[in-house]
């Protein structure tokens, strides 16, 4: 069924304009509230990243779960995997996080987890919209729910992350820099390192709700590369808004991404004698990175761009590591969604169980050239219905060979189609990414 207000990973959108308003959080949290009370005394957890709109929707869902007569634990700022953690530690109904992720302050969103600490189920997201279309009607008084402040929220989920790293293992000896984005990693990403022994340089972590992804963090590391030279570090890390993403930056400053770091913990995990199974990756995923696990022995597939599409490709397969070059990288063997602190002591854990470097580790995959070319349309259209087209695109793929791959996508939320091409030879990929680009403007 299609959802009404429901994307694929909650709802997003402008600050100040519909749906983010202060009167639809309250609905929604009332809706969600009637949802879960219908299948039993129901308790929900609310986290939320540093922005200053956090506070109007916090106070708003707050009402409205409570009006449902849905108890309320308020995590305050703290990661996304947090809240997906402390739902299940708590044993709650549900977890709702308010965040726009890697996105400016004048974003924000509501997304919900599941009992499981993952993803929430269609149908409850289905039951939901309906309670939307209803009457908003407030419990008695002496059925509402009852909300408190979770005071040691960060402290559980700092335990939680260390318990990541194997105990016989220590970051003793290793100077981090971190940054935090300014957003819901700036407390608990330092502190779990520093308690693992590290030496901790904060960089970005003094949010002023307004500040949160701005020129930092995972989209924009440049900052963080800088730092760790400056500072002589043996690494950098850098989180995203909400804490669900990671890029790493190597001692030399160069820039370590999603990709690179699924390779790392998936060579380790096998060095280390674990079952690895396969690697799930998306369809943006660096043919490099596709050709690196096979030699490692292992099975490669392409999801979704999309978490949600990598989860359910890993579960339908039985197996725990996947993400996607931006940094989303899900360890279902330590955590129920993509979790980037955890990640980190991943590779942490294989810098030190090699005793090699985060440099001399990623020399292992070699990144083939790509390019990305957006061509705008005047609206949107199915690419597969135009032969001239996949025409083209047949004709690049022979040229490629198997050293590359083209791939053309229609943008979800705007009328784009996104002409990418990678292979070995950087000029072939840069020659035919133009020629693709342009059959495509010719023809649409």
């Amino acid at each position: 069924m299609s959802r009404k207000y429901f994307g694929t990973d909650g709802v997003r959108g402008l600050v100040g304009q519909y749906p983010i308003t202060p009167d639809f959080a309250l609905k929604l949290g009332w809706a969600a509230g009637r949802a879960m009370a219908s299948q039993g005394n129901a308790s929900v957890v609310v986290g939320k990243d540093t922005r200053l709109s956090g506070y109007v929707f916090e106070s708003a869902l707050e009402s409205g779960l409570s009006a449902a007569g849905v108890s309320v634990r308020l995590l305050g700022p703290i990661p996304t995997p947090a809240v997906a953690h402390l739902t299940r530690a708590f044993h709650a109904s549900a977890g709702i996080v308010i965040s726009a992720s890697h996105n400016p302050y004048y974003d924000n969103g509501i997304k919900f987890f599941g009992a499981d600490g993952k993803k929430l189920p269609d149908a409850v997201e289905l039951e939901i919209e309906a309670w939307m279309d209803r009457e908003m009607v407030i419990d008695k008084p002496d059925q509402l729910g009852k909300v408190i402040r979770q005071e040691d929220a960060r402290g559980r989920y700092i335990e939680f992350c260390k318990s990541a790293l194997p105990f016989s293992m220590s970051l003793q000896g290793l100077k981090i820099v971190v940054d935090g984005a300014h957003g819901a990693t700036y407390q608990v990403g330092p502190a779990v390192f520093a308690e693992l022994g590290a030496t901790v340089i904060k960089h970005a972590c003094e949010p002023d709700g307004l500040n949160i992804n701005h020129e930092v963090g995972s989209t924009h590391p440049e900052g963080l590369q800088a730092r760790v030279l400056a500072e002589k570090a043996d690494l950098g890390i850098a989180f995203d808004g909400d804490g669900d993403r990671i890029v790493m930056v190597d001692h030399q400053g160069a820039l370590v991404d999603g990709d690179e770091l699924i390779y790392l913990i998936a060579r380790e995990r096998l060095r280390a004698g674990k079952v690895v199974g396969g690697v799930v990756g998306t369809l943006m995923s660096n043919f490099g990175m596709e050709k690196a696990i096979h030699a490692l022995g292992l099975e490669f597939v392409r999801a979704n761009v999309g978490d949600r599409y990598v989860m359910a490709a890993l579960e339908s397969r039985g197996w725990t590591l996947g993400g996607e070059a931006s940094g989303h990288i899900v360890c279902l063997d330590k955590a129920t969604t993509g979790d980037a602190i955890v990640a980190a002591l991943q590779v942490l854990a294989a810098m030190i169980g090699s005793g090699k470097s985060l440099a001399e580790l990623k020399a292992g995959m070699s990144k083939y050239p790509q390019v990305l070319i957006n061509v705008r349309l005047a609206e949107k259209i199915d690419i597969k219905t135009v032969p001239a087209i996949q025409k083209a695109v047949a004709l690049a793929e022979e040229k490629l060979a198997d050293q590359g791959r083209v791939l053309l996508r229609a943008s979800g939320t705007e009328p784009l189609i996104r002409v990418m091409v990678e292979g070995a030879d950087a000029a072939l990929v840069q020659e035919l990414a133009e020629e693709l680009a342009e059959v495509v403007r010719n023809c649409l």
